[in-house]
Formats: C-alpha cells, sequence, structure tokens
C-alpha cells in the first residue's frame, strides 16, 4: 500500500513519458471525481426514493444558483492551483508560500461574504426563476443551508487545488472518499431515520464538506518541505493577491457565466413542469458520471502544463496535449457506451416513475455526441489555464454562453415545444467550444503567458 501511495503520490511531471505522468496524475482523478459524483448523487438517490420526486424537484430548481455562487469562490481556487504549479515546477520555494497563503486568507475572505449575503437573495432569486410554489419552500431551504456552509465547500475545492498543484493527487482523493463514505451515512441518518426530508440532505452534504476541508489542510501542512507557512505568508501581498485575481477571476468568471446560463435557462426546465424537473436533475447526476472523468483529464493537463511551463520545458506541452487528447477522447467514448446502454438501470434507482425514465433515457441519448466534443476541448482548455492564459477561455464562454447557448435554447424551446430541444441547445455550444478552444490554441498567445519566465514564441503544433 505504502509503494502504491508513493507511486501515485507527489508527481513531477516534468519528467518521464508524459503520457505516463499524465495518467498517474489523472488515475487518482479519475476515482476521485467518480466518488464526487457518487456525493452529490446521494442527495437525490435518497430524496427520490424516500421523500418523492417533488424533493428531486427542489434540488434541482436550486442548484443553478448554488452552482452559480460556487463557481464565484472557486475563482481564488482555481488561481491559485495555477500559480502553485508553475513556481512548484520551477521550484520557487517563496512564491509558492506566499501563493499558499494568499489563497488561504482570500478564500476565508469570500467564504464570510458568501456566507452572511447569500441567503438574503435565495428566494427573491428561486422566484424570479419562475421555481413552482410547491417546492419553492423546499428549494430555499436546501439552497440556504448549502450557503451557510459555503466556507467548507470553498476550502476543500482551493485546498484540493493546491495539493494537486504540488503533484499530489491521491491525498484528496482518499479523504474524497472517506467524506464520499461519511455524507451516504449522514444523508442515511438525516433522510431515512429522522426523516429531515431535504434539510437532512443539505446538511448532510455541509458536515462532510467541512470534514474534507480539515483532511486536506492537515495533508498540506504536512508538505512543508516544499513551502513555509506563517503569518507572513497569511498575510496577503499586492504581488499575489494580483495573480490570483488575474487568473481566478477570470477562470472563475467563465465557469459563472456558464451557470448564469443555466439560470437562465432554468425557467425553460421548470415550464415543462415538475416531472421534467425531477427528469433534469437525473439526467445531471448520471450526465456527471461522464463528465467529471473527463474534467480530470482538464485538471491534469491544466497542472501538467503549469509545472512544465515553469520549468521551460514547452516541447513536453506539445507532446503531452496531444497524448492527452487521445486518452481523453477514447475515455469519453466508453463512457458514452456505458451509460446509453446501463442509463436506463441507472436512472431506476432514482424514481420508479416509467415516464421519468424513458424521459431520462430521451435527453441521454440527445446528449450523446457533445460528450466526445466536450472531452476534447476540456483537454485543450486545461493547458491554455495551465500555461496562465485565463482572458482566451473567459472570452470564448462568453460568447459561447451568451451568444451560442441561450439564443439557441429559446429557440429551440420555441420551435419544437419539447424539453429535448435543451439538450440540443447544450450539444451545439459544448461543439463549438470545441471550435473555439482549437482556434485559440493554434493562435498560441497562451506561450507568452508563464508567471517564473516568458518563453520563448514558438510555431505551435496540431493538437491531433
Amino acid at each position: 500500500m505504502r509503494r502504491l501511495y508513493k507511486r501515485f503520490s507527489a508527481v513531477d511531471m516534468t519528467e518521464g513519458a508524459p503520457w505516463k505522468k499524465l495518467l498517474l496524475f489523472t488515475i487518482p482523478l479519475l476515482i476521485g471525481n467518480v466518488f464526487q459524483q457518487l456525493y452529490s448523487t446521494v442527495d437525490a438517490f435518497f430524496l427520490g426514493r424516500y421523500v418523492g420526486d417533488n424533493a428531486l424537484a427542489a434540488i434541482g430548481g436550486s442548484m443553478p444558483i448554488f452552482f452559480l455562487i460556487l463557481m464565484l469562490s472557486m475563482g481564488v481556487a482555481m488561481g491559485a492551483g495555477i500559480m502553485a504549479s508553475q513556481y512548484f515546477g520551477a521550484k520557487s520555494r517563496e512564491d509558492l508560500s506566499h501563493t499558499i497563503g494568499t489563497a488561504i486568507t482570500l478564500t476565508a475572505v469570500v467564504g464570510i461574504f458568501i456566507t452572511v449575503f447569500g441567503p438574503l437573495l435565495t428566494r427573491r432569486v428561486l422566484i424570479l426563476l419562475d421555481t413552482p410554489e410547491v417546492i419553492l419552500d423546499d428549494a430555499t431551504l436546501y439552497m440556504n443551508v448549502l450557503l451557510w456552509g459555503i466556507l467548507g465547500v470553498a476550502y476543500f475545492n482551493m485546498l484540493s487545488g493546491l495539493l494537486r498543484g504540488l503533484g499530489e493527487a491521491i491525498a484528496p482523493l482518499l479523504y474524497l472518499i472517506i467524506t464520499c463514505l461519511l455524507n451516504i451515512a449522514l444523508n442515511f441518518l438525516f433522510i431515512v431515520i429522522l426523516r429531515f426530508g431535504v434539510f437532512g440532505a443539505a446538511i448532510g452534504t455541509v458536515m462532510a464538506q467541512v470534514f474534507s476541508s480539515i483532511l486536506c489542510l492537515r495533508k498540506l501542512m504536512q508538505m512543508r518541505d516544499v513551502f513555509d507557512m506563517g503569518w507572513r505568508f497569511l498575510l496577503p501581498k499586492k504581488k499575489y493577491v494580483t495573480q490570483v485575481l488575474k487568473l481566478g477571476v477570470p477562470t472563475g468568471a467563465s465557469q459563472a457565466i456558464f451557470a448564469i446560463a443555466m439560470m437562465i435557462t432554468q425557467p425553460l426546465v421548470n415550464g415543462f413542469g415538475e416531472m421534467f424537473m425531477a427528469v433534469n436533475v437525473i439526467v445531471m447526476r448520471i450526465d456527471g458520471f461522464v463528465m467529471m472523468p473527463i474534467f480530470s483529464f482538464g485538471n491534469a493537463m491544466m497542472v501538467y502544463t503549469g509545472q512544465n511551463v515553469g520549468a521551460e520545458k514547452m516541447d513536453r506541452v506539445n507532446q503531452g496535449v496531444k497524448q492527452c487528447m487521445r486518452i481523453s477522447v477514447g475515455t469519453a467514448i466508453v463512457l458514452v457506451a456505458i451509460i446509453l446502454i446501463f442509463g436506463r438501470y441507472v436512472a431506476g434507482w432514482f424514481t420508479d416513475t416509467q415516464d421519468v425514465i424513458n424521459l431520462t433515457m430521451r435527453m441521454l441519448w440527445i446528449l450523446a455526441f457533445g460528450y466526445i466534443t466536450f472531452s476534447a476541448s476540456n483537454v485543450l482548455w486545461g493547458l491554455i489555464r495551465g500555461a496562465g492564459d485565463a482572458i482566451s477561455p473567459l472570452w470564448a464562454s462568453v460568447i459561447n454562453s451568451v451568444i451560442i447557448r441561450l439564443p439557441s435554447a429559446y429557440l429551440l424551446v420555441y420551435l419544437m415545444g419539447r424539453p429535448d430541444a435543451l439538450m440540443y441547445s447544450l450539444v451545439i455550444s459544448w461543439t463549438f467550444g470545441l471550435i473555439f478552444a482549437i482556434i485559440i490554441f493554434r493562435i498560441g498567445k497562451w506561450r507568452t503567458k508563464g508567471l517564473v519566465h516568458k518563453v520563448v514564441l514558438e510555431e505551435p503544433e496540431s493538437a491531433g
């Protein structure tokens, strides 16, 4: 066991075969993201089975709001993770120490702000989204409890991102598995035994996330052979705050724009009634089992690029993106085949209503092709962000969400009059996302964005 831990832990991606290093780093992420999705699926399973379809609809109606807030808070985590990977690759201990201290402090500031002011707006926003009256109270309660515990969620994302930036992928995986099992136990206690309903689902999630953030902080403190910690590092310096915000705000904003698009299309979901709202929750939970592995390769590519840009090894970046692309797309094809074959059985875990199961499968068949294009674009966006270019993905997100996703969703719903239209609009958006990623990759300005040294501009090679 110790040999296995050593093999997968603290991966230095600046040496060795790129595909081997990417796989060593990605395998724990893949396993972890499966557990992450299982973690978020537990709520839906227990609520759908022991409370009812309306409880599923309630958490579905509130999730776009929480996703938006989470993405805004994750800006700090994303920026700090990119910085940590580059400074780790450059072996710059002082810069790395300030980066970690700054991330810890900024996360506290952002988390406290959201905790105080977020719950004041929850119900009003849900009403603006045309949330059905029958689920409004439960959706508000679920959302507010998650916001009261946002610090636990924010610190877990930030600390695990820092650990991965340092090449440590196995510890966040172990903590996620422990936390997932804890969340299952808490949901069983609060929902099945104590009958707390959506409140029980939310409080179980918060308690488990707080526990996971404590475990991550403990592990980070054990890695002080590569960085220092003290009050002088926790007190933010302008240089590092600026770098975190320069990388994190655009990255978080690009994700937030996607979340805003989800919020703006939520009335379309709500307009098809409580049954489709429940279907949408099930689709998103199954969707996550495909998306999370895809995100794993994007995150691995981001850390890989950051370390090699910091070490000024651009040839390895070019090799790595080609190899990671093949692995990511191949994995997506396999996962799509699995959910199309077994999706009906998985949907049956959440509900016995056959109309809900049938509609869920119809949605998944539409999304299938889009997963392939999304897997390819995510690798390229990971490379671009890891190199330190956070602005290009932001502009691409604005164009994709505002100019393509939203108009296509509303137009297709108007023309088709069926919920299928929402899934078609997603596939269109993912396809354009790949086109934008290829264009930005080939232009090559991301090659000049390194934090440690300016690298020499080279002719970009094809991602294929």
